[in-house]
């Protein structure tokens, strides 16, 4: 397995690369390999080859075949892992649907995309706070039809603004995301251990931690409950390097605990979503000895550009495979194909480049790629531009700020999150002394706790943010 598998498949036609590379990328390792060490117990590469196998049974009896549809609406599971890798073996397509989504949401999307099945979940033997469900399924049949699309899984966008997108991740582009993360300087290698936080049901979980994970040899290891103390139990229990992999969220469980353990596994701790600020990062290398690493990614490409040792914060290098650059102020991907179902629209990909709508820029001597945030944040004030993604960082610059949202609703507006240490007045007092007075808020919400996405972003809809105002 590994590198000549990986460099063969990569760069075959999407629909040349077959179910065989579930066999082939992913649960081909060892034996002895032991790829998920879940609360109640490991699981090796023998128990998880069968256990996909009697899956794949049984979506085959329930009338799923090589160029179907199948939606799986489960938690992070082993049920959710063996019917996704099982729908991949049988060559079908995979919807990937957020657990927490209402049956009306899950109707909407099946009959949007003709699903032929849904996986749901029949019972759950596991509480509220855990990471890794214990779950049994059940399928639900359907008058759908095959997959309209070539591509081995559908994802709906999950992001903090705007409509939900479909997505579609060939094989071969999964594949090739999986070889670009084997190529990243100071990923976890075979024999360590990845302490999984974020959904396997979004491209962090889903190719940074399990497919990565699988064809790697890094054993994923969710921790028992979502807490700060769970997840350093997670890191003791084995003596071997650990990676906690999250999102901005995450480090805030880590941050709540009030005198961590020495803890010589822990190697660093990664974090996809929204750019981590320096002082963040800072108090957490100085509470836990490690680097915190961070991540630029989307849905529709996965990882774009890393890094995992903090040596260029706020600046990444992109991804091996990858180019970026600069164009009027926006960064674009190299992508080969739109990877949007339904859509045509060359605002969003053209001519092999995907529009990211992430201002930022890249450094010609370097190649290094800065994010500046979102395109949209800039507004005009008394026909002066102001930068909403500047206020905001300059605003979690703020000592005792824990986060910050700014946008243009009839003026600057903030909410924040903050610590015990500071008060609204303090922080606007701060602030005045950071940036011009055009550019401050005129109202700043304090709010106890900041809404997120599924995937950890953080929530920019107005009318949400409104109602977090106590």
């Amino acid at each position: 397995m590994g590198a000549n598998v990986l460099a063969g498949m990569k760069v075959e036609a999407a629909s040349e690369v077959g179910p065989e590379w579930v066999d082939e990328v992913l649960l081909a390792g060892p034996d002895k390999n032991v790829p998920l060490h879940l609360p109640a117990g490991p699981i090796a590469l023998p128990a998880l080859r069968q256990l996909v196998a009697e899956r794949q049974e049984a979506l085959v009896a329930a009338g799923l075949r090589r160029g179907g549809c199948a939606a799986l609406r489960l938690p992070p599971s082993l049920t959710y892992v063996a019917n996704l890798l099982a729908v991949w073996r049988i060559g079908a397509q995979a919807v990937l649907l957020d657990h927490r989504l209402t049956q009306y949401e899950v109707d909407q999307a099946a009959e949007r995309l003709g699903v032929q099945l849904i996986v749901s979940v029949d019972r759950t033997m596991s509480g509220p706070l855990s990471v890794f469900a214990d779950v049994t399924e059940s399928i639900l049949t359907r008058e759908g039809e095959p997959a309209r699309t070539p591509h081995a899984v559908l994802q709906l966008s999950s992001g903090s603004t705007g409509p939900s997108k479909v997505i579609g991740r060939t094989a071969a582009d999964l594949v090739a995301e999986i070889d670009r993360y084997t190529r990243i300087d100071g990923v976890p290698l075979g024999g360590e251990r990845i302490i999984l936080l974020p959904s396997m049901v979004h491209v962090l979980g889903l190719v940074g931690g399990l497919l990565y994970g699988l064809h790697a040899g890094v054993q994923l290891v969710p921790p028992r409950r979502l807490t700060g103390d769970s997840i350093l139990e997670a890191v003791a229990a084995a003596p071997t390097p650990a990676t906690v992999l999250g999102v901005p969220f995450h480090i805030g469980l880590l941050a709540s605990v009030a005198d961590p353990p020495k803890l010589p596994q822990l190697k660093r701790m990664t974090t996809g979503g929204e750019l981590v600020p320096a002082a963040t990062a800072t108090a957490f290398a100085d509470k836990y000895g490690v680097p915190l690493g961070n991540m630029w990614g989307m849905t529709e490409v996965g990882v774009i550009a890393t890094d995992l040792f903090g040596e260029h914060r706020p600046s990444l290098m992109p991804a091996p495979g990858l180019r970026v650059r600069e164009e009027n102020g926006e960064l674009l991907v190299s992508r080969p194909e739109s990877p949007y179902v339904g859509q045509s629209d060359p605002s969003r990909w053209a001519e092999g480049w995907l529009h990211t709508k992430d201002a930022g820029r890249v450094d010609e001597a370097t190649g290094l790629v800065t994010v500046l945030g979102r395109l949209d944040s800039q507004v005009s004030v008394g026909g002066l531009k102001v930068d909403l993604t500047e206020v905001e960082h300059e605003l979690t610059e703020v000592s005792g700020v824990v986060g910050a949202v700014v946008l243009y609703d009839k003026e600057i507006t903030a909410y924040v999150q903050l610590d015990d240490s500071v008060s609204g007045a303090s922080v606007e007092a701060a602030l005045a002394e950071r940036v011009a007075g055009y550019k401050r808020p005129r109202t700043l919400h304090v709010v106890e706790a900041l809404p997120r996405t599924t995937t950890g972003k953080l929530v920019r809809d107005r009318n949400v943010l409104r109602e977090a105002v106590p």
